[in-house]
């Protein structure tokens, strides 16, 4: 436990910080919060906002690199943007782009910005991830972590409801040996790049 009026709970082994399931939205109340998001695929700002997490992944990738945006959103921006570069994107998103299919593919890449700090079961769904990627592909993350200098109980990141858990440098260390990802950089405290171990080397 955090603390003891505190509803979030911390595991010592990963340092993961995660909030009491009691204290989560239900799923319309979820998805209407998402709908007051302005993520639409045509906003310069909202590019640019991306902008750091695609220059993150796009030296990793080859010419016919095909990827994921999981957990697209309502616009998904961070695929256009780079489809525009040439490269493929499937969507998937359990609100907004229920395609199942795309699950049962691998990919090159995969995307995930401001997502993960949504997992209800954050193992769960990166065991998916590592399953989708492919042998030496990449995994681009985008959530802002949490580090000793934060007061955990005011910062802004832990006040949006949907925001139910919240990783450390710790927990993508632990992230990484337990999917067998190497964690190739973390820059920014908020920019995260993963990338699959290649077993036949």
């Amino acid at each position: 436990m955090i603390k003891e009026s505190s509803p979030y709970f911390l595991c010592r082994q990963c340092d993961l910080r995660f909030l009491d399931s009691k204290f989560r939205l239900d799923p319309e109340e979820e998805k209407a919060r998402y709908l007051q998001h302005n993520n639409d695929v045509s906003d310069v700002r909202y590019q640019e906002f991306l902008k750091p997490l695609f220059n993150l992944v796009l030296p990793h990738l080859g010419k016919k690199a095909q990827g994921l945006d999981y957990g697209a959103g309502t616009g998904p921006a961070l695929a256009k943007m780079f489809e525009s570069q040439g490269f493929p994107m499937a969507l998937y998103d359990p609100f907004f782009w229920m395609d199942e299919s795309v699950l049962r593919r691998s990919y090159d890449f995969i995307v995930c910005s401001e997502v993960a700090e949504h997992f209800y079961n954050p193992s769960i769904e990166f065991e998916r991830i590592k399953s989708l990627l492919i042998p030496g592909g990449v995994l681009g993350l985008m959530t802002s972590l949490y580090i000793s200098e934060i007061d955990f109980q005011t910062w802004y990141y832990r006040k949006d409801p949907t925001h139910v858990v919240f990783y450390s440098e710790k927990t993508l260390g632990w992230i990484a040996e337990k999917f067998k990802l190497q964690l190739v950089s973390v820059q920014s405290d908020r920019l995260i790049l993963f990338k699959s171990e290649d077993l036949s080397d």
